[in-house]
């Protein structure tokens, strides 16, 4: 019989279709066309082709916007957002509106075309991870920012449109209404048991130890009581942290091992699926330092969300999130390393 599952940080219910239940090998990609480019702007000797960098980690003596780099960050040449300017806010009547003031910046990950994330070496994972950092803290210093959204689209069916290897970063002028929605959750469950509502779910899911995919000192990945999607997962540290950006130079590195062996585990699973990963993280300028909790959600692109869940709010998960762990865990060369 189907479950209904209420997840404990926002109260969004979730229904697990037990009867719908499949094996990996089941679940058809939504990537039906590989990606192509004639000339990808992110390539080593392509630099004039992208913005000019915003900062580099590369080999001394090597100059901006050459080759010689292993990690570039750079403004998305069709940002979301612009940084120029005011938010000149303003009403219309009953609307209210300001101009589209932010940041929209690429990190281009590695300068090898054909890598994926999940093929990359610890320390080049690492190596993105402190990038996020050393952005977030820059722009943190603009006061017309209030939040900095870290994401990456893995493939065509997660919104990808050039097959480099990168993840992106979007400062915004407000909170976004997702961000509000979990930082309120969070809120109410620290407000009635005075607990923070993720140390909560990391204290269960290592005592019941049933949709636990990876965990090393710092940090345990999990599949969520209430999955939204087939093989989703949440990297969650130990120990309790509001900010992505204030965690310890050893986190960053043991963030990178887990992250590489959880995706290498989803590549070898599902032959190489199509996904999005978030980085929620607390905002600037509000304190959220008792009740909330920085982490990590992967969200595998293995369903299509339609009618019902755009009508309910709710989502239909065919997948169980404890016979996802079992098909995780099951699979040889658990390192992440591609047969």
């Amino acid at each position: 019989m189907p479950e209904l599952r209420k997840d404990p940080v926002i109260g969004r219910w979730v229904i697990i279709a037990t009867e719908r239940s499949k094996r990996p090998d089941d679940f058809v990609s939504l990537d039906e066309k590989p990606l192509k480019t004639k000339l990808c702007p992110f390539c080593p000797g392509n630099e004039d082709k992208t913005p000019p960098e915003i900062m580099a980690y590369r080999k001394p003596g090597t100059l901006p916007d050459q080759p010689g780099w292993s990690l570039r960050v750079v403004s998305n040449k069709f940002p979301a957002l612009r940084i120029e300017g005011k938010l000149n806010r303003q009403g219309q009547g009953m609307f209210d509106k300001m101009n589209g003031i932010g940041a929209h910046e690429v990190i281009i990950e590695t300068p090898d075309h054909e890598r994926t994330l999940a093929d990359l070496e610890q320390k080049q994972i690492e190596d993105i991870l402190w990038a996020y950092r050393d952005r977030i803290l820059d722009l943190k210093k603009d006061p017309r920012f209030k939040y900095v959204l870290i994401f990456k689209n893995q493939g065509r069916a997660a919104g990808a449109s050039l097959i480099h290897s990168h993840s992106q970063l979007i400062a915004t002028p407000i909170v976004p209404k997702r961000v509000m929605e979990e930082l309120a959750g969070a809120s109410e469950y620290y407000e009635y048991k005075e607990r923070c509502v993720f140390c909560d779910i990391v204290a269960q899911e290592l005592r019941d130890r049933i949709r636990i995919i990876g965990e090393n000192e710092d940090f345990v990945a999990i599949a969520p009581f209430a999955s939204r999607f087939p093989f989703e997962m949440w990297i969650i540290p130990k120990i309790h942290e509001a900010h992505f950006e204030e965690a310890h130079k050893h986190e960053y590195s043991q963030l990178a091992a887990i992250m590489k062996e959880i995706l290498g585990r989803l590549k070898k699973t599902l032959k190489g699926p199509p996904y999005n990963y978030i980085v929620h993280t607390a905002p600037f300028k509000d304190d959220y330092s008792q009740e909330y909790h920085w982490h990590i959600e992967i969200m595998p692109k293995l369903t299509q969300v339609a009618g019902f869940e755009w009508g309910t709010g709710f989502y239909i998960n065919p997948m169980p999130p404890e016979q996802a762990v079992k098909y995780l865990l099951e699979e040889p060369g658990s390192s992440g390393q591609e047969a």
